[in-house]
Formats: structure tokens, sequence, C-alpha cells
């Protein structure tokens, strides 16, 4: 008895504190501030829970009040410990020069792409020079199934643990039809064994997207390098643009391994 009365207190913090991460990492999804109770109920949650933590969280400035309808939203504070985060991740400061280098060769648009937990997400993004600009929304978290980068990020699992990771419904493409799980995997598993992936884009019917892996110190695939292109002009020049970006991943990839080092392998060809 005594041994639960024990236990129990540090269970209920544990879960307090998850569940503050939660309305964090909600109205970071949703991008626009709500009310407590909107949250709740979009987070399907307690409402009295929802509004001592938001209480606490606005208290601590990790959010702030938007308007006199009671709604919040992330606060500075948050801004504040990102920008300090940015100062000391070497890959953000490494990756800026690679990018351009990408998009002076092609003329796409480069990213920097990551997963968040089961969900994949572009971290940064270099604008092509072309008139019309390709563009995607920067940290807006995507089904990974529906990238060509997943197949990358995703290389070093088992097909077991692919399955376990991405939720079924993710596996539904953004205009219908379903992806089937088993293949998709072995398609991850394909990419990985070439270190490059590209396909037509399936949430546009106009471009094609190719990935190259940045792999850490243990070889493990964290981050992607990528061009999105127009398909007439990705096939046109399908061999560069390939040979490009698997060059830059190789780049950042060493940059990572010695990041006080000169970015020195990138040439055009």
């Amino acid at each position: 008895m005594s041994n639960s009365k024990s236990v129990t207190p540090t269970r209920t913090k544990e879960r307090g504190l998850e569940r503050a991460f939660l309305i964090l990492d909600y109205l970071c999804t949703t991008s626009e501030p709500q009310r407590p109770i909107d949250i709740a109920t979009g987070m399907g949650a307690p409402k009295s829970s929802i509004y001592e933590l938001v209480g606490l969280l606005t208290a601590a400035g990790l959010l702030e009040r938007t308007d006199a309808e009671g709604r919040v939203f992330l606060g500075r504070r948050l801004h504040y410990w990102g920008l300090n985060y940015l100062k000391n991740f070497d890959i953000t400061r490494l990756a800026r020069p690679v990018l351009e280098w990408i998009t002076d060769q092609t003329r796409e648009t480069s990213q920097l792409c990551m997963l968040d937990r089961d969900k994949y997400f572009v971290s940064m993004m270099n604008e092509g020079s072309r008139p019309f600009r390709i563009s995607a929304a920067v940290g807006e978290r995507t089904p990974i199934p529906w990238t060509a980068s997943g197949r990358l990020l995703l290389g070093h699992l088992s097909t077991e643990k692919i399955l376990a990771l991405i939720p079924p419904e993710d596996f539904t493409r953004p205009h219908g039809g379903r992806i089937d799980p088993q293949k998709y995997a072995e398609s991850v598993h394909a990419a990985w064994n070439e270190k490059f992936f590209s396909f037509d884009s399936i949430a546009d019917n106009f471009t094609h997207c190719f990935a190259a892996p940045v792999l850490d110190a243990e070889g493990i695939c964290q981050s992607t390098v990528c061009i999105i292109a127009p398909k007439q002009d990705a096939m046109a020049s399908y061999a560069h643009y390939r040979a490009t970006l698997v060059q830059a991943g190789k780049e950042l990839s060493r940059l990572l391994s010695s990041p006080d080092s000169e970015i020195q392998g990138l040439a055009a060809e």
C-alpha cells in the first residue's frame, strides 16, 4: 500500500508534464491561437487539466494570450530557446551554404528535411531561382509515406519497426487511394540500398522530388537534402540533379563529422 502511495504522485506529475508538452505540440500543429476549451476538445483531454496547464504554461512564458477571448499561442520564451538551439545545432548552420550550392547548380528549390517522431517536415529551404518558384511550408508536419525523404529517413529500420511507427491513416494518399504498407517498406529498403530516392510527388501533379541522405557518425540518416523540380525539367536533367544532390549529401555528412572544417567537396560539374 505504501509503495503505491509513493508512486502515484510521481506518475501524476509525469502525465501532467507529458500533457503540457502535448499542448505545445498541438498548438504548433494547428498553427493558430486557440481557447483552452478548444484545445481540450481538439486533444480529447479533460477541460479542467487543460485550463490548469494553460495557466501554468502562460505564467512561465511558454504560452501567451493573444486576445480578450482567452486564446493562447506559443510564447516568446520558446523563440528564445529556439535561437539558442540553433546556435549550437551544427546541421542548421552547416546546411545553409550546401542548400545554396544545390540551388546554384540546379536553379531548383533545395531543402533540408527531417522527422519529428512519426511525421516528416522541411527544416530549411532555399528557394529556386526560376521566375516561377516551387516551395513548401517549412515546419509543416506531413505523413512520411507521402515524401521522397521518408524512404531514406526510415532506411535503418526493419519492416516491423517501419509499420509500427507510421500511423495506418498515413498510408492514405492526399487525394485518395491507398499506399500498400508492405510494398512501402520494401521501397524504403530499396532506397536505402541506393542511398537515393526520387519520385513524382503524390501531393501534386506537377513536381518531381529528389532526396539524398545526410548521415551521422553511426551511418544513420537523420536528415536529407532534397530538390523539388517541375517534372519535365526533372526528367531532362535527372542525372545532373541526382549527382548534385548525392554530392551535397556526402559533403554535409562530412561537415557534420568535422564541424570546424570548410566546405571543400562541392564543385560545379
